[in-house]
């Protein structure tokens, strides 16, 4: 069996190269060859004004741990097997759009409003975070629509704060929520594979409102409640998701409220925290879907 795992040409850094070495290593356990293929050297291949191309070895899947969506989109037209889906990576890439697919749902969320689209390079007025505010108070969260390691999300502590961080990043879409005091610097990753929880960790930051390990947080094994997991695996099904990382915030009864889905969520931490190699659960994964 032969994959591609396609990565992002641009994401030179150990970090990064140490998550693709380990998908390639557990490929290997599962006998599959998966050639690792940058997103630029694809998207300077694959030309859009033909029908398809004519492969001469035409890979069984595509793994694509990027978030180059359009090129996701073209190697499906290709007819190429994606997992995750363009779709999928598309909806987990933006949080108003993850909140918009599942709003509807019984998954619980934190209120969330989006900013107002606007032609201009800053809002004219702010009249919105004024009506915002009235809804879910202060604290509140902003947080950019594309963003990672929890580097693009913001606690806002009053009106004055809400309008110079959107000054600062109005260029930028977001989104505002109500805070979950509740669970401040505390919540729950849960890897799931294949509508499977397959291992979880518990992050804490006793020095920030996030919980990320990337902003100083610790993490220790942790064993996901029934409406934990029920949440995760309900989550991924409704995103289309293959494999995720599904982060869930606590409630003020220690009920799940989803906080975010990461489509190719490192996975690092967790093998260090519980010994679970998620690497070797989506190989043999891709391998059994594959085959069916």
């Amino acid at each position: 069996m032969k994959g591609w795992l396609v990565v992002n040409g641009y994401l030179q850094t150990e970090k990064f190269d140490e998550i693709y070495r380990w998908l390639e290593s557990a490929a290997k356990k599962q006998n599959i060859v998966l050639e690792r293929v940058t997103n630029d050297w694809l998207d300077a291949t694959v030309p859009i004004h033909k029908k398809k191309m004519s492969w001469k070895e035409k890979p069984e899947f595509v793994l694509f741990w990027d978030k180059d969506v359009k090129l996701a989109q073209m190697l499906e037209q290709e007819g190429l097997r994606v997992l995750n889906c363009a779709k999928a990576v598309e909806i987990c890439d933006d949080k108003a759009l993850t909140f918009l697919k599942l709003k509807n749902t019984e998954i619980k969320m934190p209120k969330t409003f989006m900013a107002p689209m606007t032609f201009e390079k800053e809002y004219k007025n702010y009249n919105f975070l004024e009506r915002i505010a009235e809804d879910i108070g202060y604290p509140m969260i902003i947080k950019e629509n594309k963003g990672s390691f929890g580097a693009q999300v913001y606690l806002i502590k009053n009106y004055y704060e809400g309008l110079e961080k959107i000054k600062e990043i109005g260029h930028c879409d977001f989104i505002m929520q109500e805070f979950v005091e509740s669970s401040k610097g505390r919540d729950v990753r849960i890897y799931v594979v294949g509508n499977q929880v397959v291992t979880a960790m518990e992050r804490h930051n006793r020095n920030d409102f996030r919980a990320n390990i990337t902003n100083g947080g610790t993490m220790s094994p942790y064993e996901p409640t029934k409406a934990q997991k029920e949440m995760a695996i309900h989550v991924c099904q409704e995103l289309e998701l293959d494999f995720a990382g599904v982060d869930i915030l606590f409630g003020e009864k220690e009920e799940p409220v989803l906080c975010e889905v990461n489509s190719n969520a490192h996975f690092k931490n967790v093998f260090d925290c519980t010994g679970v190699n998620v690497a070797d659960c989506i190989m043999e994964y891709i391998k059994k879907k594959i085959q069916q």
